[in-house]
């Protein structure tokens, strides 16, 4: 037992949308070994939080309030480096916003495909190869 505590992945959900939130936590919630410790619903929120409990992983919407996902990554990862983040939208790869692959996140990942799977290979992974 005392190995699967100190595997666990403590995961923080960042999205202005409740409704996805739930969604978000329902799929962590699915993953083995993976702890939900936090869900805030801006920008702001996330780089307060993760300052504060320091996730091992977030999963970061783009487009919240005044401090997007981007900016938000950017703020997360720099001065946590361990932290990874995981974008997620509803954007086509192509049409991400500029600035998505140089903020520091790992992958990005529309919110139609995020799932338990997903999530741990990119946890494994370290991240997307393709999209760092």
């Amino acid at each position: 037992m005392a190995d699967e505590s100190s595997e666990r992945v403590t995961v923080m959900i960042v999205d202005d949308q409740p409704p996805f939130r739930a969604a978000a936590r329902a799929v962590v919630t699915r993953v083995a070994g993976f702890e939900l410790v936090a869900e805030v619903a801006s920008g702001e929120e996330a780089v307060e939080t993760s300052a504060d409990i320091a996730p091992q992983l977030v999963l970061m919407d783009i487009n919240m309030g005044e401090l997007d996902g981007i900016e938000a990554t950017r703020i997360i990862t720099g001065s946590d480096p361990s932290v990874k983040v995981i974008l997620v939208s509803t954007y086509a790869l192509d049409d991400l916003p500029p600035g998505a692959r140089t903020s520091g996140a790992i992958a990005y990942v529309n919110k139609d495909e995020l799932s338990p799977r997903v999530i741990r290979r990119l946890w494994e992974s370290g991240g997307d190869p393709d999209w760092l």
